[in-house]
């Protein structure tokens, strides 16, 4: 903890019946405490694990600025009564996951809406005089497949110019489409660290008055009125603080990896004994890197 910088970011990681509650250095990206439970966590297990870490923190005369978790209901009371005056995000991944999983399920139901309204024709030869032509009939099924098969292009964040005349020419004579995608570029505009949060707040209140003029789409992006986005925005007024959890979840995905290898039974001793030699190995990786560097170099000199 001698260069711990005052943020953190929490999580969990399950691993059958066992849960490991982390805590992660958010700007340095190492492990300074962890807990193995062998239940799901509760309020009162999380209160206890940051309360001790709190007590290591104070014999250090450390403080905390920033938390970071997941959205978890079991953080918000245990940070509030611990670190009161450190500021709360929400991780701004999950937000928008959700957000985009709700946009693609609304280009879904307008897509079905669409081909519910193609002309149907009867099986076997068509008549002339009774069927619409192939093409009136053709075209709109393209068009259907055609928004199928680009539909990443409403939920993308970054598009090129190319990929944006297609989307405009797909989505003519559609309105309801391309406000859909004008919701999701307002989205993206929250997260821009170039603003506060107060004016992220406002452009927020503005998406949601927009938002409740789409009738068609129902209660399809309710997500965009979650209580977790405004928290999610925290960081736009703290340049330090990270957006997301990925310090912490960087080392779940390297536990889970991990485990992969192990085919034996697993308990709460093995655990708590590989996560202890990963933050060994985390503490080393400086001193590994120089001595790489050393031998580099003098690989290079006697060349």
């Amino acid at each position: 903890m001698a260069d711990f910088s005052g943020y953190l970011a929490r999580d969990e990681v399950y691993d059958g019946p066992f849960c490991v509650l982390s805590a992660v250095a958010n700007r340095r990206y190492r492990r300074l405490a962890f807990r193995v439970l062998d239940r799901n966590p509760t309020q009162q297990d999380v209160h206890a694990f940051l309360a001790e870490f709190q007590g290591q923190l104070r014999l250090r005369q450390l403080t905390v600025r920033g938390i970071t978790t997941d959205g978890a209901p079991w953080y918000p009371r245990p940070l509030a009564a611990l670190w009161p005056d450190a500021r709360h995000q929400v991780c701004a991944f999950h937000i928008l996951k959700e957000i985009l999983q709700a946009v693609l399920h609304a280009v879904a139901k307008l897509r079905k809406e669409l081909a519910a309204c193609l002309p149907k024709q009867p099986r076997g030869r068509p008549d002339r005089q009774r069927c619409p032509p192939a093409r009136r009939v053709a075209r709109p099924k393209q068009r259907v497949a055609d928004l199928f098969e680009h539909r990443h292009l409403f939920a993308q964040h970054h598009r090129t110019a190319a990929e944006r005349e297609l989307l405009t020419r797909l989505t003519r004579g559609l309105p309801p489409w391309r406000a859909l995608r004008d919701l999701m570029d307002e989205v993206y505009r929250l997260f821009d660290r170039r603003c506060k949060t107060a004016t992220a707040l406002t452009r927020r209140g503005k998406l949601r008055r927009r938002l409740c003029r789409l009738k068609r789409l129902g209660r399809t992006l309710d997500k965009l009125k979650s209580p977790n986005l405004e928290k999610a925005l925290v960081f736009l007024d703290d340049r330090l603080l990270p957006s997301t959890s990925n310090a912490v979840e960087r080392g779940n995905r390297r536990f889970r990896k991990a485990q992969k290898s192990i085919s034996s039974v697993r308990t709460k001793q093995h655990l708590e004994q590989r996560i202890a030699l990963d933050m060994q190995r985390e503490q080393r990786a400086k001193g590994q890197r120089r001595t790489l560097e050393t031998l580099h170099q003098a690989r290079s000199k006697r060349e």
